[in-house]
């Protein structure tokens, strides 16, 4: 059985990344349904994307996903910082996915909310390029302690600690407080008359109200492993693939028959090449 929202939004899964927890956002993508699929940003990883065709199969099949996601409702993608390479395709129709800059999501209980990744209006990456690319090497080098300590962690019996999700929180608090992310995002959406926003891009998931304003983040495929989801009644809410209750015929670490074949071309030619072949304009 698969679980059905009217919405679903997902952001920075990191595609081409060896940190992308492809296997899991694949199995979550497969088993739920929606009329609205909205890709918010940092979906691929930059520069790694446009130099190979060589994709692991979880990889490969979590784009057959957004395919099929694609025929059987809408899909937005609205490209990130990493993703910008999706940016040549703004404005672009290809069946039913929009490549557009932002998008205006009216829920089932009548709340605006305007979706976008967020990185337009974070100063940090604007104005200091250079602390993000600095951002993206101590990350990593994060991501590397977290394999170890955790690998030495089981080997002891102990459960899992998100060693890199605390110290990236803890920096990102920080460059919060420098480039006042949430405020920003809460004046934009009031200025676009909205209710709210939705947003990636700091891989910290988070439903809250700021003032009047609903601001909501869908966190990331990296760690979280989180999206947001919109219930039939218009009622937003994160959601953890860890804590979903899973099919009964789920198998945790299946090796997908992908039903496409692996991309002959670099990402993003290859899913646009993919998507073209519903395009019926």
């Amino acid at each position: 059985m698969r679980s059905f929202f009217r919405s679903i939004f997902v952001s920075d899964a990191h595609l081409g990344s060896r940190w992308c927890r492809a296997q899991n956002l694949a199995s979550f993508l497969a088993y739920t349904e929606c009329k609205y699929l909205y890709l918010v940003g940092d979906i691929l990883e930059g520069a790694k994307v446009t130099r190979t065709s060589s994709w692991p199969r979880a990889q490969i099949e979590v784009f057959n996903q957004i395919r099929l996601k694609s025929a059987e409702g809408q899909v937005v993608y609205l490209p990130g910082n990493h993703d910008h390479c999706m940016k040549d395709f703004l404005g672009r129709q290809f069946g039913n996915m929009e490549v557009a800059p932002y998008a205006i999501h009216e829920t089932a209980d009548g709340v605006r909310m305007l979706v976008l990744h967020g990185d337009q209006f974070d100063k940090v990456v604007k104005l200091s390029p250079w602390v993000t690319v600095l951002g993206d090497l101590a990350y990593d080098g994060a991501l590397w302690l977290n394999l170890w300590l955790n690998g030495l962690r089981s080997w002891l019996g102990m459960g899992y600690w998100p060693l890199s999700q605390f110290l990236k929180h803890k920096v990102k608090d920080f460059i919060q407080i420098l480039s006042a992310f949430e405020s920003v995002l809460q004046h934009e959406a009031w200025k676009r008359h909205c209710d709210g926003v939705i947003c990636g891009h700091i891989h910290k998931p988070a439903i809250q109200k700021i003032g009047e304003i609903l601001y909501v983040n869908c966190g990331d495929w990296v760690e979280s492993c989180s999206a947001v989801v919109e219930h039939e009644d218009g009622r937003l809410e994160v959601v953890y693939w860890h804590d979903m209750e899973k099919p009964s015929l789920y198998i945790p670490y299946a090796r997908y028959k992908v039903t496409y074949p692996p991309f002959s071309e670099p990402i993003p030619a290859g899913l646009v090449a993919m998507l073209s072949q519903q395009d019926t304009a």
